[in-house]
């Protein structure tokens, strides 16, 4: 891959294919997390280390041992296991290593292990053929993608709080308005894919 087609697998993971408005992965955390920036800061920061390190320890496995063998067809759970065990295995460290940033992400990592968008990149990265440093490069892409969306919503959601809502739009029925119309403003990038 040269310059120019990784600067467009770059732009396409965060703005043209952002997994929250084409690929539709990861809308729980999206909704539910994005009250508060910080919060929505903090939840794009876990995602972010845990969608590289399952992409970095999926790839081998699919490639190494699932391919070779014709086992190809056991790839979603063996992903879903791996990522459930790398959170697990993330927890315990960061609370032995690093309490600050354990209680910092504490509530986060619990809430990773269900996110789509991690068993999505991971899914992605092999259905799309990428070579290793490639797929690690498009998962952290795709978590940057992640954070942009969650922060610009968690930012316009904090707005939302001082302003005067029309009852039967407050709390979810804005929220979701509100996401449409972001995602909206994201099909505007699509002209840059392609």
């Amino acid at each position: 891959m040269g310059f120019a087609e990784i600067m467009m697998l770059v732009l396409g993971a965060i703005l043209v294919n952002n997994v929250i408005f084409q690929q539709f992965l990861g809308i729980c955390p999206y909704l539910g997390v994005s009250k508060k920036l910080d919060t929505a800061i903090g939840m794009g920061m876990a995602v972010t280390f845990v969608m590289t390190m399952a992409v970095a320890v999926t790839w081998p496995i699919y490639h190494l041992v699932l391919k070779p063998y014709d086992m190809g067809y056991l790839r979603t759970l063996a992903f879903i296991l791996v990522i459930a065990s790398l959170v697990q295995l993330v927890e315990i460290v960061l609370k032995k290593v690093a309490k600050a940033l354990f209680e910092a992400l504490g509530v986060f990592l619990p809430l990773i292990t269900t996110n789509c968008a991690i068993l999505g990149v991971a899914i992605l990265a092999i259905d799309n053929d990428y070579n290793y440093p490639v797929s690690l490069l498009f998962a952290f892409a795709s978590a940057l993608g992640f954070i942009l969306a969650i922060v610009i919503f968690a930012g316009i959601r904090e707005r939302m709080e001082v302003m005067q809502v029309p009852r039967p739009l407050a709390g979810v029925p804005i929220a979701l308005i509100i996401a449409g119309i972001v995602a909206m403003a994201f099909q505007g990038f699509a002209g840059l894919g392609g």
